[in-house]
């Protein structure tokens, strides 16, 4: 059974890049619904867009229509705007694999 972290997402999407496992169109709402509450927001795809660094403005344009492909499920989210989203949500640096080697220095 997979680990799920503060009851919003799988452990094995919060890895480096090497273990990280696609996060489901749930997680991804889970964790922009976790970030709307951390901002005192309702999250819109236009605001996930200018968040991670695609276009969009006003909830047209292709960074929304981006987002709803994520969270429909029909095109995967990109490790990059992953990791974005999950810092902001509170769950820390999940890129770095000094981490995942174990190093003191992290």
């Amino acid at each position: 059974m997979d680990e799920i972290v503060d009851g919003v997402v799988r452990a094995a999407t919060l890895q480096p890049f090497v273990n990280w496992e696609v996060p489901t169109p749930d997680e991804i709402k889970n964790v922009v619904a976790r970030l709307g509450l951390i901002r005192g927001v309702r999250m819109t795809g236009a605001d996930v867009a200018q968040i991670v660094g695609f276009s969009g403005s006003a909830g047209v344009g292709r960074g929304s229509r981006t987002y709803r492909r994520w969270v429909a499920g029909e095109s995967n989210i990109p490790y990059s705007a992953w990791c974005v989203l999950c810092y902001e949500a509170g769950f820390g640096v999940i890129w770095d694999t000094k981490i995942l080697n174990g190093d003191s220095d992290a």
